[in-house]
């Protein structure tokens, strides 16, 4: 029986590398993404009646975490390696806007909705708002910036609205950034379930480490670590057969060896190998090996993506949304559909572009993997109230973003890019 379970398993994975490999040239320009696939996929093998146990997150929370972990530090080193624009507050204008104005109501948006309409406790209903808080343009990837080199001028004199399409980029840097700075909301539910709700318990440690500790340590690193890999993998080019066979390794190398040593001094690893994909990308941006980086980081990307959502089709196969209320799914509409593009329109207003790109950048708050591993890891650290409502809240928030989404990035995109 074991050794039949090892062939099922061997014969899921090969289809699923298969796909990774084939779906794109068939699935181009259509209004549909490879994650919708990865999902009914998933579900429908889990659903046959070959012995293969449906994914628990619950029972398997740690095993949830790390996968969900290593899929999200392989994406931000694949959308920072993708980013041309230079750092700045008028070029990422778009990006502050997002991550300081929208990024904190569609917390309290979805926290308040856990808490009043979903019936959550507190802690619970902070933890609600603080995993959904990271966007994911991974799950739709027409809404990522483009390959290195293309839909970005090159240059750091070209004025921002010159440089490429604002909506990718918009979606782009938001995600990277808001993957790493959801930790602090994350680590506040944690506090909050741990020692009470009385701020004089958390607020001043909270402050202190989660909030400026964290997050300087992860962007000085990031900052660090990134130019000094750029220094070696740019100091020489390949010129044997042996150098030539591994382009590209340098990038999954530096995710993990970047994420790793900053989580080792307590730091946001997520922020930091965003921020050493900017760095690495910034040292020589005009250099052909950025081409080589950046596919074996996308590849490495999809093929974890989709493992990832093979197993959340499994997992919906298995009962993840069974304990879903209808207020919970009514609150998965919500943060969807009201929550995300009201608070995107707000964190937007006076922004130079017209209300079509505004509308579709504040709609485009694609839910998914980060929301995984957030969940996962505060229901490692800390015992929450009604955990498994809270998986199916966020589940029924993901598969929502991943079918509205993926379906219309490209219509929408495409609308733009005519325009």
């Amino acid at each position: 029986m074991v050794l039949e379970l090892y062939e099922v398993g061997l014969v899921v994975v090969g289809a699923l590398l298969f796909g990774v490999a084939v779906l794109p040239r068939y699935v181009t320009q259509r209004a549909i993404s490879l994650p919708l696939f990865f999902v009914g996929f998933g579900m429908v093998v889990f659903a046959l009646p070959i012995g293969l146990p449906a994914p628990d997150p619950l029972e398997q929370g740690e095993t949830t975490e790390r996968l969900a972990e290593f899929v999200v530090v392989v994406a931000l080193m694949a959308i920072g390696l993708k980013i041309d624009r230079p750092p700045g507050l008028r070029e990422w204008a778009s990006t502050w806007r997002l991550l300081a104005i929208t990024m904190p109501l569609s917390i309290a948006g979805a926290a308040v909705l856990g808490r009043w309409l979903v019936g959550l406790v507190v802690p619970s209903a902070i933890l609600l708002g603080a995993v959904i808080a990271p966007t994911d343009p991974v799950l739709a990837s027409e809404v990522q910036v483009e390959e290195p080199g293309e839909g970005e001028e090159e240059g750091a004199d070209v004025p921002a609205e010159e440089r490429g399409d604002e909506v990718r980029f918009a979606l782009s840097s938001e995600a990277g950034l808001n993957d790493g700075l959801a930790f602090p909301f994350t680590n506040l539910a944690i506090a909050v379930a741990l020692v009470g709700a009385a701020p004089g318990n958390w607020l001043g440690e909270w402050l202190l480490v989660e909030v400026f500790y964290r997050i300087v340590v992860g962007v000085v690193l990031g900052a660090g670590l990134g130019w000094l890999i750029a220094r070696v993998v740019f100091g020489a080019s390949p010129e044997t057969r042996i150098a030539e066979s591994v382009q590209g390794l340098e990038a999954v190398a530096g995710t993990l060896l970047v994420y790793g040593a900053t989580e080792l001094v307590g730091g946001y690893g997520f922020i930091a190998v965003f921020v050493a994909a900017l760095s690495l990308r910034s040292y020589e941006r005009s250099h052909d090996y950025n081409e080589a980086l950046h596919e074996v980081s996308e590849l490495a990307e999809q093929v974890a993506m989709g493992l990832l959502m093979l197993f959340f089709g499994g997992a919906i196969v298995g009962g993840l949304l069974a304990p879903l209320t209808v207020e919970a799914a009514l609150a998965a509409v919500a943060i969807v559909f009201v929550v995300r593009p009201l608070a995107g329109l707000v964190g937007l207003i006076g922004f130079d572009r017209d209300l079509l790109e505004r509308g579709t950048i504040a709609f485009f708050g694609i839910r998914g993997i980060g929301s995984f591993y957030y969940l996962a890891h505060a229901l490692t650290e800390a015992a929450f109230a009604d955990a498994d409502l809270l998986w199916a809240l966020v589940g029924a928030v993901v598969l929502l973003s991943v079918v509205v989404h993926g379906i219309t990035a490209t219509p929408v995109v495409d609308r733009l890019d005519g325009r």
